[in-house]
């Protein structure tokens, strides 16, 4: 019988509505002096009990009646110890508010039987608590050990491994732990909930780092991670929650997609369900992170592929359809690992992060997740006098760009992203005096620094991430241009190398366009947002050079007819050479500074000074912001 009540009012059991006071529900009986005391009705009701016959000892606190009302029982009590006077009601009554229930007089009982307070042993474990707790321990890993030996033995870990990994310990709470697979009508219950513990989806959410983050995994020793009924309801709810709450998601996408034998619920095709439109809603309002490990196909991928960053382990294989449904489509019998594995997922750009095994993986998007949590507090600098020496003084030697990103930024707070994608363009989240921020970069190591279609598209979708999430943006420019020719055009440069046009000047997250050495054409355009004055600096390191297209492009198409003119092939190319020797000089660093076309031109030491005009107040904070800067981030 639930005994939740108050002294002085009556409370109704478990709902949390208190009645009003009753004023003279005890108290003094005008009729009966040497304190009588008064029991009356709180409210209508119906009367279930009377605890106590007359001249029976009641101590404070004790019921005297039990009433109910709204389907609820509850206890009237004594306001002070006494005796039972008179009971005014008998079982089965209806009362009234105010009506006089029972009769008591004051006193403690003369022969020393007052009835001690009861006593609740907090260890008591109630047979209600005991069936929800052996309940929820079927869904654990412990629970099935000949699984997770298996998984183990084949160098896998399991679902609630890898979570427990991510997030901070104590932290999580789980969502759907209790569901199974919607086969009732094949199977028996007891074997559902045995063998498709929380329909082989471990999701809810924890802190990472202190910040909570909503966390999801698709457990594959659970009928191969595919996508049930239940799970997708799931997701759903977690989805809306990320949305609600503004929280990161992190997926473990290992699974085979869609689920034919969840055959409990009416449906024909179950192309109805939201998870798919809820989680790409997400895209731009949250970070989504996405993990493959171990194969990732059909509607598992496209989560996966929604996301604004993709780690994959080594021995991943991630397909828009397995090998089922490629044989079902007439197209040959594959291996799971040869549908789409890691060395080709990482070299076409589906990938950005390429990782051992699972616990890289999990290191992996812990780090990702700190560039979205603002700034660090810890935080060191290298010595930024070694930046003067790493471009070589010979203006056509190639040299290592990531060698001066690692300099420029905080020591060891580079994270580069599809590094194994767009060869000629390094994209990168990095730190300033612990700020994050994204730098864009030209690889002169790879055509030279020019923008093919690849490294176009590379840097246009990492704009987007950071215009997304209020990164400002480091543009360090070594490029003579676009590719030409007629094996770029066949890869559609014209369109591709647009998009940073488009998406360059569209960006309302503050810019800066450092350029190393070459700055040429359109090239060196889109590497500032569209034009030199769209950033809000652009400055020459000592070693920059500028001019409307390449210097010996330029002197050649220019000069065509006075080099053709010229008979002697010797002095045709000392006149060549003079002439881009002068365009050289004329299109330095410091002559573009003392007409204005740039900022200035500075010593590299310097450059993080520069640098840190770009952080505003709440860079980085894009949780304070209501709603998108942008509608999503492009999947490419």
């Amino acid at each position: 019988m639930p005994k939740l009540v108050t002294k002085g009012t009556a409370t109704i059991a478990r709902t949390g509505w208190a009645c009003r006071p009753v004023g003279d529900r005890v108290r003094d009986d005008p009729a009966m002096p040497n304190a009588k005391l008064r029991i009356t009705a709180p409210f209508s009701a119906t009367v279930i009990a009377v605890a106590h016959g007359p001249d029976e000892p009641v101590r404070a606190g004790a019921a005297v009646v039990v009433l109910e009302a709204m389907k609820m029982e509850h206890e009237v009590v004594a306001d002070a110890d006494g005796f039972v006077h008179r009971i005014e009601v008998a079982v089965g009554d209806t009362v009234d508010e105010g009506q006089l229930l029972a009769v008591l007089r004051s006193g403690e009982a003369a022969d020393g039987t007052r009835q001690q307070a009861e006593t609740t042993d907090l260890n008591s474990i109630r047979d209600d608590l005991a069936a929800v707790r052996e309940r929820h321990g079927l869904t654990l890993d412990a629970a099935r050990p000949e699984v997770v030996e298996r998984r183990h033995e084949r160098g896998r870990r399991m679902a609630r491994e890898n979570l427990s990994e991510l997030i901070d310990e104590g932290t999580f709470v789980e969502y759907g732990p209790l569901v199974f697979a919607a086969q009732e009508r094949r199977r028996e219950r007891a074997e559902l909930i045995a063998r498709t513990p929380a329909d082989g989806l471990v999701a809810g959410v924890g802190d990472v780092e202190g910040r909570p983050c909503v966390v999801m995994s698709y457990d594959y020793t659970v009928l191969a991670g595919t996508q049930g009924w239940r799970n997708h309801a799931k997701k759903d709810r977690l989805f809306e929650l990320a949305e609600r709450r503004r929280l990161p998601v992190v997926l473990f996408a290992e699974g085979g997609g869609g689920r034919p034998g969840d055959i409990d619920f009416p449906i024909v095709a179950g192309l109805d369900c939201r998870a798919f439109q809820l989680f790409a809603q997400l895209s731009g309002l949250v970070p989504l992170i996405g993990i493959a490990s171990g194969y990732c196909f059909a509607g598992n991928a496209a989560l996966l592929g929604c996301c604004d960053v993709v780690i994959a382990t080594e021995d991943s294989s991630i397909g828009m359809g397995g090998p089922a449904m490629i044989e079902g489509g007439g197209l040959g019998v594959h291996e799971p690992g040869d549908v789409g594995p890691v060395d080709v997922q990482y070299a076409n750009g589906v990938v950005d992060l390429r990782v051992p095994d699972d616990a890289e993986a999990v290191a992996a998007a812990r780090r990702y997740l700190s560039y979205f949590r603002g700034p660090a507090s810890d935080f060191s600098v290298p010595d930024q006098r070694a930046l003067r020496h790493l471009i070589p003084d010979q203006r056509k030697r190639i040299y290592d760009v990531r060698a001066i990103v690692d300099s420029l930024f905080d020591e060891g707070s580079v994270l580069e992203l599809r590094r194994g994608f767009g060869l000629g363009a390094v994209t990168a989240l990095v730190r300033v005096d612990g700020r994050p921020l994204g730098v864009v970069a030209n690889d002169p190591s790879h055509l030279g620094g020019a923008i093919d279609a690849h490294g176009a598209d590379k840097m246009a979708r990492f704009l987007q991430l950071c215009d997304a999430f209020d990164l400002p943006v480091v543009f360090l420019c070594d490029t003579p241009g676009f590719m030409v020719g007629p094996a770029a055009e066949r890869t559609a440069t014209v369109r591709h190398f647009s998009r940073l046009f488009l998406i360059g000047a569209n960006l309302q997250v503050p810019t800066g366009t450092i350029v190393l050495r070459k700055g040429y054409g359109l090239g060196a355009q889109a590497m500032a947002g569209g034009g030199f004055k769209a950033p809000l600096f652009t400055i020459g390191w000592p070693t920059s050079e500028f001019g409307a297209m390449g210097l010996e492009g330029a002197v050649r198409l220019g000069m065509r007819r006075e080099l053709e003119a010229i008979e002697d092939e010797q002095e045709r190319q000392r006149v060549f050479d003079a002439t881009v020797a002068a365009a050289y000089e004329r299109g330095k660093g410091i002559s573009m500074a003392e007409y204005g076309e740039i900022d200035d031109v500075i010593d590299p030491a310097d450059t993080r000074r520069w640098i840190a005009t770009l952080f505003e107040d709440g860079s980085g904070e894009w949780w304070r912001r209501e709603g998108k800067r942008r509608p999503n981030v492009d999947a490419w």
